[in-house]
């Protein structure tokens, strides 16, 4: 198998819950702050390459120790509440524990409630994921000129939307599937904001927890800069995004976007 085609295995594994397996962008509904795209480029961030379980004990950061787990889950909550639409640029980093290996990617996505999402990755990878709010669309192009590459769709009432990206396009809650409590933010290379832990209160195979990374300005309560997806094989999965734009209007045939008629299609 090439790594073409296991890209795309990884990416519907992270997405996590809708029920393929692949890298995923699952939780990439968060937003970052310019400041932290030059972490997310570097391979020494340590989020991303420190101990698959992240950082416990030790003197809590002044972030840690001023607000409670549950007031700062609210923020993010009360955050994206208010957010009709999202477009950004997105920065991922995915590390294989068993292949003690790091893939990068970037591209653009854009969010709209309700349960609307595309994420267009730039070449060379090239992949297309549209969310229509009903029907889940994956397309990867071919390895050349002769082959019209595969997609994969699937309803997504056949799917589990993921469940933190499901708060965002506008269909749960944060509170209703997870638990949290606040880590170290000093210890996981984030001292001035807040690292806050989501665990799934009903167990799932797609992810361990999640790690998001919540600005530390009161001006700015709730806004996620990154995500960290962590599996229990120790599998992670960052997102970082760059150049946020909140409530544009964007028009619904964005995610009406149709793969070339010619391409294979795949079952999950």
């Amino acid at each position: 198998m090439n790594s073409h085609r296991t890209g795309t295995g990884r990416f519907l594994t992270a997405l996590g819950a809708i029920g393929v397996k692949g890298r995923g962008l699952a939780l990439a509904a968060m937003l970052v702050s310019t400041s932290a795209l030059a972490d997310a480029q570097s391979p020494s961030g340590a989020a991303l390459n420190g101990p698959a379980t992240p950082a416990s004990g030790g003197a809590a950061s002044p972030s840690a120790t001023s607000r409670s787990p549950q007031s700062v889950a609210s923020s993010v909550q009360a955050f994206y509440d208010q957010t009709r639409s999202v477009e950004a640029e997105f920065f991922q980093t995915y590390y294989s524990r068993i292949y003690d290996k790091y893939t990068r990617s970037s591209g653009s996505v854009k969010f709209a409630k309700p349960g609307r999402m595309r994420w267009d990755y730039s070449a060379p990878n090239g992949k297309v994921i549209v969310s229509d709010g009903k029907r889940l669309t994956m397309f990867e192009p071919g390895e050349d000129a002769a082959d019209p590459g595969q997609v994969f769709e699937r309803a997504i009432t056949d799917s589990e939307l993921p469940q933190a990206l499901a708060f965002l396009t506008g269909t749960g809650k944060l509170g209703d599937d997870f638990t949290f409590r606040l880590l170290d933010a000093a210890a996981q290379g984030f001292p001035t904001g807040y690292v806050l832990e989501l665990l799934p209160k009903k167990p799932t195979p797609h992810f361990e927890r999640i790690l998001f990374y919540v600005d530390g300005d009161a001006k700015r309560a709730g806004l996620v800069h990154r995500v960290l997806i962590v599996d229990s094989a120790g599998n992670r999965n960052r997102i970082d995004f760059k150049g946020p734009k909140f409530n544009r209007n964007i028009e619904v045939k964005v995610f009406a976007w149709q793969a070339p008629k010619n391409a294979r299609k795949v079952n999950p």
